[in-house]
């Protein structure tokens, strides 16, 4: 199914099943990553990361984040190949970093988001 309309008729109203893709037809490799890639964003923007720097930092919401990413991609790497898994264990191990950095009293090491899973992450 495409993602665009195929009508383009300037009278014609376009709805929401007109934008969007059948789950369906989505492979198990993309919706994973997809979904990684969601969490990684947000655990930045927890670790205050993003634009909004301190503002939105809350380290508590980022080490559920984290830890959710880091069961995600331990649990999903065998499925989706060392290929796809690589990019996101990196991202992972840099958010697990930051994460330790931007604690004012860090973690001791294995002890910190997501290591249950992952296993120590030393720099």
């Amino acid at each position: 199914m495409s993602t665009q309309p195929t009508d383009h008729n300037d009278d014609a109203e376009l709805g929401f099943d007109d934008f969007t893709r059948d789950i369906a037809e989505v492979p198990a490799v993309e919706v994973i990553t997809t979904v990684a890639v969601h969490l990684m964003s947000a655990a930045a923007v927890k670790c205050g990361l993003a634009e909004g720097g301190e503002a939105d930092k809350d380290l508590d919401e980022a080490r559920k984040l984290i830890t959710a990413l880091a069961g995600l991609v331990t649990a999903g790497a065998p499925e989706i190949s060392n290929f796809h898994a690589a990019p996101l264990r990196d991202g992972l191990k840099s958010l697990q970093l930051a994460f330790r950095e931007a604690s004012l009293v860090p973690d001791a090491v294995g002890a910190g988001p997501g290591e249950k899973f992952t296993g120590p992450v030393y720099s």
